[in-house]
C-alpha cells in the first residue's frame, strides 16, 4: 500500500504522486514521517525540505512553510511556495544566501534575515539532493 502525495502551492499542483513514506518538518515539533495507514494529522510546517521517499528514489521539495494534512491514505502539502529541484536557480539561491548573510552580520537579531537564510539554505540543499537514487 502507498501514500497518495500531493503539494500544491497557489500558482499550481507542484507534484503528485505515490509514495512509501514523506517526511516533513512541523513547526516548533521538528520532523515528522507519514506511513500508510497514518493516523489523520494536521500541522503547520516550517521552512525545510519536504522528502518524498518511492520505491524508485526520494524527491526532495523545498517548502517555506505552510500545511501538512493527512487523512484517509493521503498527504497533501498546502504552501505559499514550495519548489522542485529543477525549479530552483542555484546562483539565485546562493545570491540570496550571501545577502541574508551579510543583513545578519549588520544585525545579529534580524528574524527576516534569519529566515531569508534559512530558505536559501533550503533551496541549495533541495537543488543539491535532485532526485536521489533509492536506498
Amino acid at each position: 500500500m502507498a501514500l497518495r502525495v500531493e503539494v500544491v502551492s497557489p500558482e499550481q499542483v507542484l507534484w503528485t504522486g505515490e509514495a512509501s513514506m514523506v517526511v516533513a518538518r512541523t513547526a516548533g515539533g521538528g520532523e515528522i514521517g507519514f506511513l500508510p495507514g497514518h493516523a489523520p494529522f494536521i500541522g503547520a510546517l516550517d521552512v525545510a525540505a519536504l522528502r518524498v521517499i518511492q520505491e524508485d528514489g526520494d524527491e526532495a521539495i523545498a517548502v517555506h512553510g505552510g500545511f501538512v494534512e493527512v487523512s484517509h491514505g493521503k498527504v497533501t502539502v498546502l504552501s505559499d511556495m514550495a519548489e522542485l529541484a529543477s525549479q530552483i536557480d542555484v546562483a539565485r539561491a546562493e545570491e540570496a544566501r550571501a545577502d541574508a548573510e551579510a543583513r545578519l552580520k549588520r544585525a545579529p537579531g534580524d528574524a527576516e534575515a534569519a529566515r531569508d537564510l534559512r530558505k536559501a539554505d533550503v533551496r541549495l540543499q533541495v537543488a543539491g539532493a535532485g532526485r536521489a537514487a533509492a536506498h
